[in-house]
């Protein structure tokens, strides 16, 4: 392998995983896949090994630092992967379901997962509105992620229909919060959810400043949630 994974290795050793060989192959192998494939394909604007090191895996696995004991984990929104092929990668005895509502971007993954050899990952193409409602998915999942751009009442009313009583949401997050949590924590109440103080950090040894939205799912989401699609997004919840 020509390219140095050091500052990946160390950069997770210090949320206290330890990156094995194989792992190390298996990203390899999946930002081989995201380059080719984004010569076709509008997957990300970032390619140069470097900043996917960074902004992509390392970013990723920021989860490690604060990551629950969980069994099953949904990336809803999931685009061209991130989290959620980072994190199956380094818990493969968590089960991921990766949620995204475009096929071709699905199709990419299923492509990721059977050339890597993800043993631990299901690919669902779905708006994030019909998962919540699909009895399949509904209030199935001990955690939900989301590196979604949305803000986080609208992102709540996605990913909280999907956790389990007792599970959590956690949200990635940049920039200024403070706002927008403010706003947010009426809308999470609604959605039988409670707020977490957020956890604000930097990727180690860069500039970068990033976030996660804790929320804790107290009780059942109300079944009106969530709204038909499209609505959550243009009528945020208060």
């Amino acid at each position: 392998m020509d390219r140095d994974y050091t500052y990946l290795i160390n950069t997770v050793k210090s949320w206290n995983y330890d990156l094995t060989e194989k792992q190390i192959e298996q990203l390899d192998k999946f930002y081989d896949l995201l380059v080719e494939k984004n010569k076709v394909m509008n997957l990300t604007a970032i390619t140069d090994f470097d900043e996917v090191l960074v902004k992509h895996f390392a970013d990723s696995l920021s989860i490690c630092s604060i990551m629950p004991n969980v069994k099953s984990v949904c990336d809803l929104g999931t685009g061209a992967g991130f989290p959620g092929i980072p994190m199956a990668i380094v818990f493969p005895d968590i089960q991921f379901t990766l949620i995204d509502s475009l096929n071709k971007r699905i199709k990419f993954l299923d492509e990721v997962v059977h050339e890597i050899g993800l043993n631990n990952v299901s690919l669902i193409h779905a708006r994030a509105e019909e998962a919540g409602r699909n009895k399949l998915y509904r209030e199935q999942f001990d955690l939900v992620v989301s590196r979604a751009v949305a803000n986080i009442s609208t992102l709540s009313e996605y990913c909280l229909p999907l956790v389990s009583v007792g599970g959590k949401f956690i949200s990635f997050k940049s920039g200024d919060i403070e706002e927008e949590i403010n706003i947010g924590r009426s809308a999470i109440k609604k959605l039988g959810g409670s707020m977490n103080d957020p956890v604000y950090f930097m990727l180690p040894n860069t500039d970068i400043n990033r976030s996660f939205i804790i929320i804790d799912k107290e009780k059942n989401t109300p079944k009106a949630y969530p709204r038909k699609a499209g609505t959550p997004s243009k009528e945020p919840l208060k």
